[in-house]
């Protein structure tokens, strides 16, 4: 591995000297995503960021490449075309998959109704539903005897986020001819010039992916759609045995009443109803279980929802316990202990997964309002790019 590659793009390129194509502002996994569609069809492409390297939502998460329980209709085909995408880009910029698949473990006959009526929609293609014994093959630190059925989804992929942001960058700048220009805040945006800290530079087209920072740009058109952000607990655990291996990621029946490609079905008001009279403080926390692995044994473990204008930045240990009750509940990891803990925001909007405004004709404003960029984005900047571009056969 190459030096830089753990930070990101290290290139500074003064501004003002070239014109491009394509400025895109921000360099989480969302502004990435359009830089490699617009790369793709030959367009000269700068990227700005306020920050020397990856320090945001899209490096404080689980790496999850999420399909299965995306809301059905055009969040699950964008996160199955995404999903292609990282494996496509991933191998050419030496991102490894960690592991591949899902097993969500339902302790509840409650939450095996919503897998039977997911398993009935055409989101359900290529899933199964298991025995716990059956599922242990995938996930042998299952607690079989707690659950009711396991559903196994092949379609997941999970990646290092910490590293696979930088090491996506660093192969858009070397192989794609990309431009970064780091630690450098956009004050204006007016194509064909775009305002920085560190000078002017010239694009026909801009693309502002601000993030949770809605101040900024274009605060009024983004005030208009009533966003606010959501804070998450997140931790790492390293099991007591070195060879403990999951095989998968695990979800547990507090993902089917958060998750819309099962919450919206008519089957999840059961489960939540049961929820809500053994776990209420689960739900009004915003918790559900995700487990996932990273190369080096260690497990990521989260996480929770709290939702404000102004988030503080304290993390209560009850919240945290809230998360770890919910994995012990589904598996066994022989003498876990936390060894990082880490709190995330992000957009979010109540009433949509995502946004592109269009201030002008040569501008989009792009922000995923879900937590699911990792999931969706590089589909979502196909879209915007083909958009604004046109189709390409």
């Amino acid at each position: 591995m190459r030096a830089g590659d753990e930070t990101g793009s290290t290139s500074a390129q003064p501004a003002g000297k070239h014109s491009y194509d394509v400025a895109v502002v921000g360099a989480g996994i969302v502004g990435l995503a359009h830089a490699l569609a617009a790369a793709r069809r030959g367009k000269r492409v700068i990227v700005v960021d306020r920050d020397q390297q990856a320090n945001g939502a899209s490096i404080r998460n689980f790496g999850f490449i999420t399909v299965t329980g995306q809301q059905r209709g055009q969040c699950w085909h964008r996160a199955m075309r995404s999903r292609d995408v990282w494996l496509e880009v991933g191998e050419r910029a030496g991102i490894g998959i960690v592991h591949s698949g899902l097993c969500l473990a339902a302790r509840r006959p409650e939450a095996r109704r919503v897998l039977e009526a997911f398993l009935a929609t055409d989101m359900g293609t290529d899933c199964r539903l298991l025995s716990p014994a059956d599922a242990a093959s995938y996930v042998p630190g299952l607690r079989r005897s707690s659950l009711n059925a396991v559903l196994w989804s092949p379609h997941e992929r999970r990646v290092e986020s910490r590293t696979a942001i930088p090491r996506l960058a660093r192969w858009l700048e070397e192989a794609l001819g990309v431009t970064f220009l780091r630690s450098a805040l956009v004050k204006a945006v007016e194509p064909p010039r775009i305002e920085t800290t560190r000078g002017t530079l010239l694009a026909e087209t801009a693309i502002v992916c601000p993030g949770h920072d809605f101040q900024s740009l274009f605060a009024d058109r983004i005030g208009a759609y009533g966003l606010t952000t959501c804070k998450l607990h997140m931790m790492r655990l390293a099991p007591a045995d070195p060879n403990f291996r999951l095989g998968a990621a695990v979800m547990s029946d507090l993902g089917l009443v958060r998750y819309l490609g099962y919450s919206e079905l008519p089957e999840a008001a059961a489960l939540r109803d049961r929820l809500v009279e053994e776990q209420k403080a689960a739900l009004d926390n915003g918790v559900h279980m995700i487990a996932v692995q990273s190369s080096d044994g260690s497990l990521i473990v989260g996480d929770s929802h709290h939702y404000g204008d102004t988030l503080d930045p304290f993390a209560p240990e009850a919240v945290d316990q809230l998360i770890l009750d919910e994995l012990d509940a589904v598996l066994d990891v022989p003498g876990r202990a936390v060894r990082e803990r880490w709190v995330g925001v992000y957009a979010s909007g109540g009433d949509r997964l995502m946004l592109v405004d269009k201030p002008s004709d040569s501008v989009r404003i792009v922000i995923v309002t879900s937590g699911t960029g990792a999931s969706t984005a590089f589909a979502i900047g196909e879209e915007v790019i083909a958009e604004l571009f046109g189709s390409q056969h």
